[in-house]
């Protein structure tokens, strides 16, 4: 397993691409074996760092029997949707772009602390049908070893729809994954990680259509000023901002600090936080931490 460990936004020297690839070599090769076993294969595709080496790996593996899927609904920041269609296309890929519906799911909408179930239940729904209806093996996903580590619902629905995790499988850390994904040329190999907007509302908080648009345009209106590792985390009329260590300094100058203030209250928010805590992937998870408040857990 990885020793090394890499920043919220990933800088790797080409040793350590070195280092990382040469101590996976013989699981992703075990990888490579797994995938031609299976013969064909629908993937999982949000475009992210995971599931695009997935892609990758499929392509160089099964050809034109590797074909990507990417849901598309209001949880989907529309920008992502946009990269994941040029990335399959410079892979070389087939690639089916569907209408997702949680939102239809008033489990989902509740935004219960295990809502990504419902999510990934309606995703590998989806998924399944169309690999049935294209005539493939299997459904793959990005789920890494790493993945493990953190509240991870959505696996279960995975699990409950057969979809194989080969990352996972292989052990292949989100490390391993960036080194391998750098060396195949992926434009995803320094990508920050990101998951859907809900993941931007604290659980319990209706998850709807408007809330989601909010946050997504005020992260939109926050990278255009040049800030690449952050979250814009919703509290009603107020939006915390979360940045990532080796950007949060850069809110000490006053001019840069307005600027980020006005884009964000123009997005309908009535006041604008800078949280001390850098950002992390998964910091809403505390809440779910022993002494933290219960949320509920919805059927």
């Amino acid at each position: 397993m990885s020793s090394i460990a890499l920043p919220q936004q990933p800088v790797l020297s080409d040793a350590q691409v070195d280092a990382l690839c040469a101590q996976s070599a013989d699981r992703v090769e075990g990888l490579r074996a797994a995938l031609r076993a299976h013969g064909s294969a629908l993937i999982a595709f949000s475009g992210g760092v995971d599931s695009a080496l997935v892609l990758k790996l499929a392509v160089e593996q099964l050809g034109e029997r590797a074909i990507a899927l990417t849901a598309i609904s209001a949880s989907v920041a529309p920008d992502e949707a946009k990269e994941a269609e040029e990335l399959a296309a410079k892979i070389g890929a087939k690639h089916v772009l569907v209408d997702s519906k949680e939102l239809d799911d008033p489990r989902y909408a509740a935004n219960p602390s295990n809502r990504c179930y419902f999510c990934k239940t309606e995703l590998y729904a989806i998924t399944s049908k169309h690999r049935a209806e294209l005539g493939l093996a299997v459904v793959l996903d990005g789920f890494n070893a790493d993945d493990k580590k953190d509240h991870r619902p959505g696996h279960k629905a995975a699990a409950e729809h057969a979809v194989r995790s080969p990352l996972a499988e292989a052990q292949l850390t989100k490390a391993e994954v960036r080194a391998w994904s750098k060396r195949l040329d992926l434009p995803t190999w320094d990508k920050p990680q990101m998951a859907c907007l809900a993941s931007r509302l604290p659980y319990g908080t209706q998850v709807t259509v408007e809330r989601l648009k909010q946050v997504g345009s005020a992260e939109k209106a926050v990278r255009a000023l040049g800030f690449v590792n952050f979250r814009v985390r919703y509290h009603n009329e107020v939006a915390r901002l979360e940045l990532g260590a080796e950007e949060l300094a850069r809110m000490l100058d006053p001019t840069t600090r307005e600027a980020v203030n006005q884009a964000i209250k123009a997005q309908g928010f009535t006041f604008v936080a800078v949280d001390l805590e850098p950002f992390r992937s998964g910091r809403l998870n505390d809440a779910l931490k022993p002494g933290a408040i219960a949320l509920p857990v919805l059927t």
